[in-house]
């Protein structure tokens, strides 16, 4: 985890410096709304990254960034096996994120599938999603 405090940055340069970062490889990256001395108000920029990733990641936030130093912290993580699956809805197929871990399954309909099809069909992407689940209990029941 990389951290840096900046109280000088405007929206568009965060936006900018996330999609740089997540290009560049982070894991995550987000912003949290913190005071600084003299009750200045500012943003925490978190960035999550694999180790080998810290190098590339720092200089990145130190080229487009107002701050001029960084923190560290090395976490641990248990991360679910993952996989896809395609399932078919009335709307047409959605890709499926099927995750596991000891005898925990998640299965999670993609976004982007079932925007298109929300906006294709002109109907609720809520509509979509749930037609989607629905498939993957029909097939869980055929198991």
């Amino acid at each position: 985890m990389i951290e840096a405090n900046l109280d000088d940055q405007t929206g568009e340069g965060l936006g900018y410096v996330m999609d740089q970062l997540l290009t560049a490889g982070a894991y995550d990256v987000f912003f949290t709304p913190i005071q600084m001395k003299k009750n200045r108000p500012a943003t925490k920029l978190t960035v999550l990254g694999n180790v080998q990733a810290k190098a590339a990641l720092t200089k990145l936030i130190l080229s487009e960034t107002s701050t001029i130093g960084v923190r560290y912290q090395t976490w641990h993580r248990t991360i679910m096996k993952r996989h896809f699956m395609t399932v078919e809805t009335p709307y047409g197929p959605v890709q499926l994120k099927i995750a596991t871990y000891d005898n925990i399954t998640k299965k999670t309909p993609e976004y982007a599938d079932c925007a298109k099809l929300a906006q294709q069909f002109h109907i609720p992407l809520r509509t979509v999603y749930q037609a989607a689940i629905v498939a993957a209990a029909q097939l869980d029941e055929e198991d």
